[in-house]
């Protein structure tokens, strides 16, 4: 079973929750919108700390960095594809202009023996959580539902 941790974070201004999300990179994404937007996240190996692989794949992804200490965790979901995603929030400010993602390798087109890079993650974006819902694949929609009980308890 494969398995990916990742962060995501938000902000909260003017009393109104925000959360960042990332769009994949890569000729197969580009004109691919609502559905396929994620929070920043990666897979681990069951010899990696799972909080760990998502510290280091929120500064993979973005360039974005936060301390583990500070995290929430939001629990996991299990995607359509069978992957289990496990979460934790960061409250935490992120200009997404600055976003810089780590890159792969793609022949492309296909069977062109052409290589060409790019990145995993080609923007990020802040958005309220009905639009993250919309854009967010439909089992990671759990963690912001999760992100808004966690600060309603803190509120109330």
């Amino acid at each position: 079973m494969k398995q990916s941790a990742g962060i995501l974070m938000y902000q909260v201004e003017d009393g109104k929750l925000r959360v960042l999300l990332v769009h994949p990179g890569g000729p197969l994404f580009t004109k691919r919108d609502a559905g396929w937007w994620s929070i920043p996240k990666g897979e681990y190996t069951g010899d990696e700390v799972a909080v760990a692989a998502a510290v280091r794949e929120l500064r993979e992804e973005t360039g974005a960095e936060v301390e583990a200490s500070g995290l929430v965790e939001l629990g996991s979901v299990r995607q359509k594809s069978g992957k289990v995603v496990t979460a934790w929030a960061a409250e935490a400010d992120f200009d997404v202009t600055t976003l810089v993602s780590n890159l792969f390798e793609l022949e492309w087109p296909p069977r062109s023996g052409v290589i060409r890079e790019y990145p995993e993650v080609d923007r990020g974006e802040w958005f309220g959580p009905e639009a993250a819902r919309e854009k967010i694949n439909s089992a990671q929609a759990a963690f912001i539902d999760r992100l808004e009980a966690l600060l309603a308890e803190r509120e109330g």
